[in-house]
């Protein structure tokens, strides 16, 4: 990850882009990822029906890779260790959601689990 930063952070320099302002990489994260949800208006396709539509795939990749450079250059570019605070909302995010209490069991679409809403319920509520 530190390699991919230091290569992100020169890119940056080399076109006189490291003193972009975050709100405007972040501007650009929601609009680039606007552009990857557009891929799915009007569909409702199963990752299956997704991973075998090539070109579909190609265009997924396009727009993410879009999202992920916008947002690991804000990440250099406000000196974070982009690894380390993946790490840690990952963490996070297992302790929130435990991994036995967030299993599918097949009869719901994932994230309709009433568990999990009742967490993320219970979450708000403290945040306020």
């Amino acid at each position: 990850m530190k390699e991919l930063e230091k290569k992100l952070h020169k890119h940056l320099k080399d076109r006189h882009w490291h003193q972009l302002r975050p709100a405007d990489l972040a501007k650009s994260i929601m609009i680039e990822g606007a552009e990857l949800l557009e891929l799915f208006q009007w569909e409702n396709l199963s990752l299956e029906e997704i991973k075998q539509n090539k070109e579909k795939v190609e265009e997924i990749k396009s727009e993410l890779a879009d999202v992920l450079i916008y947002a690991m250059e804000m990440s250099v570019l406000l000196g974070l260790d982009t690894e380390k605070l993946i790490r840690k909302k990952l963490a996070a995010v297992q302790k929130k959601y435990p991994a036995k209490l967030m299993r599918n069991t097949g009869d719901k679409e994932p994230g309709t689990e009433s568990e999990y809403w009742r967490i993320k319920k219970e979450h708000r509520a403290h945040k306020k």
